[in-house]
């Protein structure tokens, strides 16, 4: 007696057509999109990196250098110095706002009545145009009309050297800390109910039911945010170029109000775009230290 093979089964010829009828189609729908990204990020993507490598002025031909434009970038003071205040803006940006943004979130976590009312308020400065938003800070620090005019010194915020960046950080963090209040509120949210009782059936205190529940639930919220702020810290232009343009004498000059000035200014649109491709470089390196960490469970440590 010979043992028959068991019939394998195959997907019906109709139905493999349907699927790549479904495939072609949604290809269709995405191609508009692919087009336009290969258009609009990856041709200046590629074209930044040849520039990179170019004496270039942004307009007529460009010749090719090599690696000047980066060995010049490496010894120029003024790329140091704006370094320097990236690096500055990044502790302010990620320290002020992110300890508001979780007090504030605390706090609208206490409040049972007219939460939503506060959340929106908190949220306000962040929807408005940033355009807007600097300014009417430009006004409000002006010291011939300002807050400063109406308290009776003629302090100048934006004016001095001392003290343009910080002013400008000041109405960044305004800007951002409110939202971030609004993050964390949802991710405490998300939080499980029944540790907090059960801490409480322990005797812990609201500072230790923060402290060992509450920041250990929205870590990976936390992360994602610290990650975002390094990347925001790097490309930090519209509120500095808007109220100050870098000045006075470069005190609030960060690389991306440079790399303007250097391109559109100075007409060095290929050292422009060296210092672009290594902010770039920088940020990628970022990223890929984020992912590291995610994989190796850090968020959830």
């Amino acid at each position: 007696m010979t043992a028959t093979a068991a019939p394998t089964t195959k997907a019906p010829s109709g139905a493999r057509r349907a699927r790549r009828r479904a495939a072609v189609v949604g290809w269709a729908f995405l191609a508009p999109l692919l087009l336009l990204n290969l258009v609009v990020v990856a041709g200046p993507s590629v074209a930044t990196v040849y520039y990179s490598f170019t004496d270039w002025s942004g307009l007529g031909p460009a010749s090719f250098i090599g690696l000047d434009n980066y060995v010049e970038a490496f010894g120029d003071a003024k790329v140091h110095e704006a370094l320097l205040h990236n690096l500055i803006w990044f502790v302010l940006f990620l320290s002020v706002p992110m300890a508001m943004g979780l007090l504030g979130a605390y706090l609208l976590s206490q409040v049972k009545r007219f939460s939503m009312l506060f959340r929106a308020l908190y949220f306000i400065p962040y929807v408005v145009a940033s355009v807007v938003n600097a300014a009417v800070w430009k006004m409000l620090l002006s010291p011939t009309s300002g807050i400063g005019h109406l308290l009776g010194t003629d302090q100048s915020w934006l004016g001095d050297t001392r003290t343009s960046l910080y002013s400008v950080n000041f109405v960044v963090d305004w800007h951002w800390w409110g939202f971030l209040a609004v993050i964390f509120l949802s991710a405490m949210q998300g939080v499980d109910p029944s540790l907090y009782d059960a801490a409480k059936v322990d005797g812990a205190s609201n500072w230790q039911q923060y402290r060992h529940i509450t920041l250990p639930g929205i870590r990976p919220t936390m992360v994602f945010i610290v990650l975002m702020t390094v990347i925001w810290s790097l490309k930090a232009f519209d509120y500095i170029f808007i109220m100050t343009q870098g000045g006075p004498a470069g005190s609030s000059e960060v690389v991306s109000t440079l790399m303007y000035k250097q391109a559109f200014n100075e007409y060095e649109a290929g050292y422009a775009a060296a210092l672009g491709l290594s902010m770039t470089l920088v940020t990628a390196v970022i990223l890929a230290v984020y992912q590291w960490m995610r994989r190796k469970g850090w968020e959830d440590s």
